[in-house]
């Protein structure tokens, strides 16, 4: 009976949905009707997490009665992996969207701010929506509570690549960021509805962008850095379509982020902001269809039935045709005269927001063209680094190189000089950086890839130097009451140069050789001396492994283990690599296969090192934990606002 009363839940809350997203738009200023959409959109939460739940109960149980308990789980398999099955997988990852996407419609349905009721109501009426779509997909294409019959008894386990500690945090905080692009997006299909875009409005958008991107941020590193340590070729990014399917949301994301800023506190850009959220959007329900529908063969995707994939391209034609529908229809009448020159913070941020949606172009190009040809011609090609790397850097370059200055800039009309004043310490430190790495490394693009990194950390720390002195003397009191808002630009901002740094070191520096290595050979690599000490037959949970034991002799002597494992219910082998840190690189060691050659009782060892790897995690955490901040900024703004003025002091 879980299984259907998880079905019913689900059921109850398409219901809710539908009747959310009627009554939120046609509310309008009705407060009957306003008060019963929120009603429901509690409703459809509430009905969500009940059936979410069910379904991980079903997983923790393992009831192979039904059909995706059966095909992702084991009774073998440890609890932490039995419930990430209940989303590591097509049916289930479906219903946390549906999940997500009802969570948010409630944090709207209690978070209106200072909005009309209008907009509001049309808001939570979009989003009602949303939700909607997504939960008549799950429930008639990808029901995840269906039945088997006959019951087998034993399951069919989860993907063994998915049986790690990242992935089981990767999807849901993915979903976050996916699903939460939907909130800007209903909040934008509202205000092209009602015709009206003001600054309460704009307020109420950045703090439902800044969390989805904070998400998005978060969701894509923690994929990036499982693909490191998990996949065993040493690698952190390759353009991957899958990849690509979360990173252009991502850019869409960023400069909607920054757009909205400049609707709010100046009035500009709103037309610009509306479009952007609308993609943001779209591109992430791309990013669903490229997943599922089986079109792409990729260790992240989910090979389903093609009607699956063609269902959800009528839902990003539903959404983006509508959405855009509308903003060609309304559009004009929510411009307002910009009234700033292209060299102010305003005309940098749109600089800044060109180059990040060019930048989303080419990637979605990039992603897509081979599909394409391959539908219209049936030859299969790739489009691989080479290509991104390539046309992806001078956009993303003019965005980096001018990142220190906006914040410098006045709004309407800024002083290139005064601004640029603070920044010739960072024109220093980038120029020496060039030059060195140019000298040592003999690699341009390198040096300037690099040279421009060191310019994003040293302007961060200019533009930091110039708030602390703003309005009186530097002290330490002073430093740490700067608001939070400047940390938050400071952290997102510092992070994007040490992760340039990093990318562009570890990219371009790597170094990896294969080895033929029987037990007690050594071999020379990298500055250091690694010795297999032996290769033993291990027994985990759910598990038979192959464990490589090495000594690694440096700086200083450590022990190090790598893994080849095969699991009980099938698969093939999958790779747990060995990594050795230091304060500058890592030494990635990843078992292969037994010696099929002469050289019997042999394994193939393969050895990376990866030069300041660390800073592409470590940046791409800043600018997440900027995000965070960013919102905890908004959260003290919205108290204060809202806090009672003092009370007159008593005579």
């Amino acid at each position: 009976m879980i299984a259907e009363f998880g079905a019913f839940l689900a059921a109850v809350a398409l219901i809710a949905s539908l009747a959310q997203g009627a009554l939120g738009i046609y509310a309008r200023e009705d407060a009957r009707r306003a008060a019963a959409a929120k009603a429901c959109a509690e409703i459809a939460s509430v009905a969500m997490a009940g059936a979410f739940i069910l379904l991980i109960t079903l997983f923790v149980r393992s009831d192979f009665t039904v059909a995706v308990v059966f095909n992702n789980s084991h009774t073998d398999k440890p609890l932490i992996y039995k419930i990430a099955g209940a989303w590591g997988n097509h049916e289930g990852s479906m219903l946390l969207w549906c999940l997500v996407s009802a969570m948010f419609g409630l944090a709207m349905a209690h978070a209106h701010g200072n909005m009309s009721r209008g907009l509001w109501t049309r808001a939570l009426g979009v989003q009602g929506w949303v939700s909607a779509g997504a939960l008549i997909y799950t429930l008639v294409l990808s029901n995840p509570f269906a039945r088997l019959d006959p019951a087998p008894f034993q399951g069919q386990s989860l993907n063994p690549l998915l049986q790690d500690p990242a992935l089981a945090l990767h999807p849901p905080m993915l979903y976050l960021g996916y699903v939460g692009l939907s909130a800007p997006f209903s909040l934008a299909l509202a205000a092209l509805i009602e015709g009206k875009v003001d600054e309460a409005w704009a307020r109420a958008l950045r703090p439902w962008t800044l969390a989805a991107w904070t998400c998005l941020t978060f969701g894509i590193t923690l994929g990036s850095y499982w693909a490191y340590y998990e996949l065993g070729w040493g690698g952190w990014w390759f353009w991957d379509p899958v990849e690509n399917a979360s990173f252009m949301p991502w850019l869409a994301a960023t400069a909607l982020v920054h757009s909205a800023i400049v609707t709010e506190r100046r009035g500009s850009l709103a037309g610009w902001t509306i479009l952007l959220a609308i993609i943001g959007f779209s591109l992430a329900l791309l990013g669903t269809f490229l997943v599922r529908s089986g079109v792409l063969t990729s260790v992240h995707a989910f090979a389903v039935d093609p009607r699956r994939g063609v269902a959800v391209l009528v839902l990003i034609a539903l959404a983006a045709g509508s959405g855009l529908t509308l903003y060609g229809l309304r559009a004009p009448m929510l411009q307002r005269a910009t009234g700033f020159t292209a060299i102010s913070r305003e005309g940098l941020l749109v600089l800044n927001n060109l180059g990040l949606a060019v930048a989303a172009g080419v990637v979605l190009v990039g992603t897509l063209y081979p599909l394409a040809v391959e539908a219209v011609t049936g030859r299969l090609i790739s489009v691989g680094p080479p290509f991104f790397n390539l046309a992806f850097a001078p956009f993303v370059g003019a965005v980096l190189l001018a990142m220190p200055l906006a914040p410098l800039l006045a709004w309407r009309r800024g002083d290139p000089k005064q601004a640029l004043r603070p920044l010739w310490v960072a024109a220093g430190v980038a120029a020496a950086t060039f030059v060195l790495v140019l000298i040592f490394g003999r690699k341009a693009w390198a040096a300037i890839g690099i040279g421009v990194g060191a310019w994003l950390v040293m302007g961060v720390a200019s533009y930091l130097w110039v708030r602390w002195g703003r309005g009186g003397k530097r002290t330490l009191g002073r430093f740490f009451a700067l608001p939070l808002a400047v940390w938050a630009l400071t952290l997102a901002h510092l992070g994007a140069g040490v992760f340039v740094i990093g990318a562009l070191t570890e990219t371009n520096f790597r170094t990896e050789r294969a080895f033929e290595l029987n037990p007690g050979q050594t071999v020379a690599f990298a500055n250091r001396r690694v010795t297999l000490l032996e290769v033993v037959d291990v027994r985990g949970p759910n598990y038979r492994a192959a464990r490589a034991n090495f000594r690694i002799e440096g700086v200083q002597a450590r022990a190090l283990s790598a893994e080849r494992r095969v699991y009980d219910a099938g698969g093939a082998p999958t790779t747990e690599v060995g990594i050795a840190p230091s304060l500058t690189s890592d030494l990635y060691i990843a078992l292969g296969e037994p010696s099929r050659g002469a050289n019997a009782g042999a394994w193939i060892v393969r050895l990376y090192h990866n030069p300041a790897v660390h800073l592409i995690f470590g940046g791409a955490a800043l600018i997440g934990l900027g995000g965070f901040v960013g919102l905890a900024a908004l959260a003290r703004r919205k108290r204060t606002a809202l806090a009672p003025e003092a009370a007159p002091a008593q005579p």
